[in-house]
């Protein structure tokens, strides 16, 4: 019920952050030793009524490396419900940069 609007659907923020958390474990578990990364913007697109149980996969655009200075690393983020339609699609820009 807290992530459900006035609808009955989940509200667009909760996908926004379902989004950014997919985004962020998926970049955090990928990213070099030497490297760190912060969000820098993000584009959504809502598809269709989210409702149920949801899936968020994340998917990098580029290969993640290490690199000597910072770039931009797109990350897409679909979120799919239980017949593995998809409801919500993100485009996340990830600031990668190397560790001070």
């Amino acid at each position: 019920r807290a992530v459900h609007n006035h609808i009955g659907t989940v509200h667009a923020i909760a996908l926004c952050n379902l989004a950014e958390l997919c985004g962020g474990v998926m970049t955090d578990a990928s990213l070099p030793a030497d490297m760190r990364w912060i969000p820098k913007g993000m584009t959504v697109a809502y598809l269709k009524k989210a409702q149920g149980r949801l899936l968020g996969v994340a998917t990098p655009e580029i290969p993640i490396v290490s690199a000597s200075e910072g770039y931009e690393l797109p990350v897409n983020v679909d979120v799919l419900d239980r017949a593995g339609d998809k409801v919500f699609h993100a485009r996340i820009t990830m600031w990668v940069s190397p560790r001070r």
